[in-house]
């Protein structure tokens, strides 16, 4: 459908001030509010890709995260609890040691463009504040981030963590950051390794499905 297709460029393209008015024209024409919820997150997924692949940058991806944040704002009185059900639940937060945010929070907004429900643990978090945050949120994934090779250890903690509170089997544990790989990430049990943001959000919803 025409507009819907344009709901999704206007995404990509970052026009924020468009959004809104886009997204109530496509309701008044009788479009269903979780068309246009499709619509949109179709959109952040090509963000999220191109980014992963470096055609996108930062400041285009905030861009295209603040358009479905303003259009999210029109649609969420209309969506009903059964249309705003989410595709899982992410405990999102930087590794204790480790005070960098602008990633972790980069990742957030691409997962919730992709219609997952996101947890903000904030930084410097401690592992068992992790299982405690999966616990209570019910989480289907807990991400960690370690931009620093001095935290790097703890995220073996972290599984550590899981085990001795008998879920590790109830969540998936991904982990991203500058200095960790895929070695890393294996050696020390996580379920997952995101290179990127835009690979967070991908690997996020093929661990939710």
């Amino acid at each position: 459908m025409e507009m819907l297709k344009k709901i999704s460029e206007t995404l990509y393209d970052g026009d924020e001030f468009a959004m809104p008015g886009l997204v109530q024209e496509a309701i008044d024409a009788g479009i269903t509010p979780q068309e246009v919820l499709d619509a949109m997150m179709a959109g952040m997924a090509i963000v999220g890709d191109e980014f992963s692949r470096d055609e996108l940058y930062i400041p285009e991806v905030l861009c295209s995260c603040h358009a479905m944040m303003e259009g999210s704002k029109v649609l969420k009185p209309l969506l009903t609890d059964q249309d705003a059900k989410s595709l899982g639940t992410v405990v999102l937060g930087s590794v204790q040691g480790d005070m960098h945010d602008i990633g972790k929070n980069l990742v957030g907004m691409l997962l919730e463009g992709r219609g997952l429900k996101v947890i903000d643990i904030g930084v410097d978090v401690p592992a068992e504040i992790f299982v405690e945050a999966a616990i209570a949120n019910k989480a289907d994934i807990v991400a960690c981030s370690a931009l620093l090779t001095t935290t790097m250890p703890e995220v073996p903690k972290i599984i550590k963590a899981f085990e001795d509170a008998g879920i590790r089997d109830q969540v998936k544990i991904m982990i991203g950051g500058a200095p960790i790989t895929q070695e890393f990430s294996d050696r020390t049990g996580c379920d997952a390794y995101a290179k990127d943001a835009g690979g967070a959000a991908t690997l996020a919803i093929e661990l939710c499905q």
